[in-house]
């Protein structure tokens, strides 16, 4: 079950109120969650329940996502604005330091979040932020071209195509390696979500700068890359190995850019591992080839 809770950000222009939907469940070390661009904390349903098994699990909708509403003023999108936001978050709900992992612009997010000193581990899947001005350019692309094509749909169009694997294949076939497992239900709401959400035009404007250079000393950090990924293509895994030399870096065979639904035993070993100990991790990697 969705729950919303609310806390107050200080801005520019004072304090302000914001608030966040969310969903929490299992028992353990806390493990928050943080979906892509456009997609909403349903994007974890297939690993939810295997990832609490052995962590206390929060999933969010980010703010201006799925059902949580925007920012307030004076408030931006960009990475200054949102990761003390989720800081709030944490301390509105509890928790301290977190293991955090995070999908596409989750993994970004959740890369920042450990560079404000907010996490006690990092798993990132796909994460935004290590591509080159063409690359980031062809992503971007992608990006507004789903959106575009989420908007002009009428929702019997979007629930037709949802019940068949062609349809489906070709509503979400840039972020899933197979898309015919999604079921229908996912993904008329995930549809509706790219189409509804009102952080995505600022989030993805304040993309445009950004670029991970910086290495993470003593965290543990891993990196996963599907081998599919359309999006995000997995030469930028390397990259980010290069900029995070300590990061373990993980291969996801047969994954799309958002691999919990492809491979989701996989993936919640992936997530479990990195929220290890160092060492038990290490012996878990799998190198990205």
């Amino acid at each position: 079950m969705t729950a919303e809770v609310s806390f107050t950000i200080d801005t520019p222009r004072g304090s302000r109120s914001a608030s966040v939907a969310y969903r929490r469940r299992g028992s353990g070390e806390p493990l928050l969650l943080l979906h892509g661009i456009g997609h909403h904390l349903q994007a974890w349903d297939p690993v939810f329940d295997l990832l609490a098994a052995d962590r206390e699990v929060i999933a969010v909708d980010l703010p201006g996502f799925g059902v949580s509403p925007g920012l307030p003023d004076g408030v931006s999108y960009d990475l200054a604005g949102v990761v003390p936001v989720l800081g709030a978050l944490c301390e509105a709900l509890g928790v301290d330091r977190p293991h955090v992992a995070g999908n596409s612009l989750g993994g970004l997010l959740a890369l920042e979040m450990a560079r404000a000193g907010l996490v006690r581990s990092v798993t990132a899947l796909s994460p935004a932020g290590f591509w080159t001005p063409a690359e980031r350019q062809y992503a971007f692309a992608m990006l507004r071209t789903m959106r575009q094509v989420a908007m002009v749909l009428p929702l019997p169009v979007i629930e037709r195509l949802s019940r068949t694997a062609a349809g489906r294949t070709a509503l979400t076939s840039t972020i899933y390696a197979r898309p015919g497992r999604r079921s229908p239900e996912a993904v008329v709401a995930e549809t509706l979500a790219l189409c509804e959400a009102p952080g995505f035009a600022e989030t993805l404007a304040a993309g445009q700068d950004v670029l991970i250079t910086e290495d993470l000393p003593g965290l543990p950090v891993t990196v996963a890359w599907g081998s599919k990924d359309r999006l995000l293509l997995r030469r930028q895994g390397v990259r980010a190995k290069h900029a995070i030399p300590g990061a373990r870096l993980v291969r996801l065979p047969g994954c799309g850019h958002v691999p919990m639904n492809d491979d989701p035993a996989l993936v919640a070993r992936v997530i479990l591992d990195g929220s290890r100990p160092v060492g038990a991790a290490v012996r878990a990697t799998a190198r990205l080839g």
